[in-house]
């Protein structure tokens, strides 16, 4: 027996020697069966897209510092395309992990938060000074807040809708805008117009508005003809100008949340509205009609 035990620790020694300086990744999932398991080590596929998307902020950023406006907006369209994958990647593949939540995150606040705040500072928001790093800055802290929400209430609410604007699309409407204007000569009006749509893609990020997130759309399933002649369209109507199109249709997906929102408050003021003319007209209001319903109850 105390040879077993001193052949016990000797093993349990020699993999103490040889563990690596970095330790492995130990996280619980929860296996086919129901059951709570501990699974060692991360998933490769959707991780590598995500480091992918990572290294495409990083590379904006310095392309951005680099005066390369051009190179670093185009670094940021493909961070969202990267992004975009990952996810759906792993629920295809069924490799959804705790770590890869969390590092899709991380990644999304270099690429969609840092990677912009900087490229448009370096292009356009330089001439302002301190207005111009400050817009900078709240578009970069709004960004993390945004994330940081999302992460909280990623299991409850609905994921066909995003609450606020995604930080992918906010990246896309300020790197649209630097693309389009890489070669311009940028002047006082310019500069505050850029610090203005900065300012305004940060605040809408932290906005309680509804936009559609696409992520009920059924990829394997078949959709209408019509759907991919439309899909070529708009891939046609990209390749005629990519920077201004593509601003165009981050703008029109903007103004989307909060055209749906002023939309059911009108339509709730009008129903408010005909159901109080409704009421004036049988003479009855909801007061009066408590009023009786009391005095019936007490008869």
């Amino acid at each position: 027996m105390s040879d077993k035990k001193d052949d016990q620790g000797e093993s349990l020694r020699s993999e103490e020697e040889i563990r690596l300086p970095v330790d492995e990744h130990v996280e619980e999932e929860v296996s086919a069966s129901g059951k709570k398991v501990r699974a060692k080590g991360v998933y490769l596929l959707p991780n590598l897209i995500t480091t992918g998307a990572l290294f495409s902020g990083f590379y904006a950023i310095i392309a951005g510092m680099n005066g390369n406006f051009e190179a670093a907006a185009i670094a940021i369209f493909a961070a969202m395309i990267l992004d975009g994958l990952d996810g759906r990647v792993a629920r295809l593949t069924d490799t959804q992990s705790a770590f890869g939540v969390q590092y899709d995150s991380l990644s999304d606040m270099v690429s969609f938060g840092l990677a912009p705040a900087l490229v448009v500072f370096s292009w356009g928001l330089g001439p302002l000074g301190k207005l111009g790093w400050a817009a900078a800055f709240l578009y970069a802290a709004c960004a993390a807040l945004r994330l940081a929400r999302f992460n909280t209430q990623v299991d409850t609410v609905d994921k066909g809708v995003f609450i606020g604007l995604a930080s992918p699309t906010a990246a896309a409407i300020v790197a649209s805008m630097v693309w389009a204007g890489h070669d311009a000569e940028i002047g006082t009006g310019l500069a505050i117009v850029a610090a203005l749509v900065t300012v305004a893609a940060g605040l809408l990020m932290v906005s309680n508005f509804r936009y559609t997130s696409f992520k009920k759309l059924d990829f394997k399933g078949r959709v209408p003809f019509v759907m991919m002649l439309a899909i070529i369209l708009v891939f046609s109507l990209v390749t005629i100008d990519p920077p201004r199109v593509l601003l165009v249709i981050a703008i029109i997906y903007t103004f989307s949340g909060p055209a749906v929102w002023a939309w059911a408050a009108v339509r709730g003021r009008r129903k408010a509205v005909e159901v109080q003319a409704a009421d004036d007209e049988s003479g009855t209001t909801p007061d009066s009609s408590s009023d009786s319903a009391k005095k019936t109850g007490e008869q």
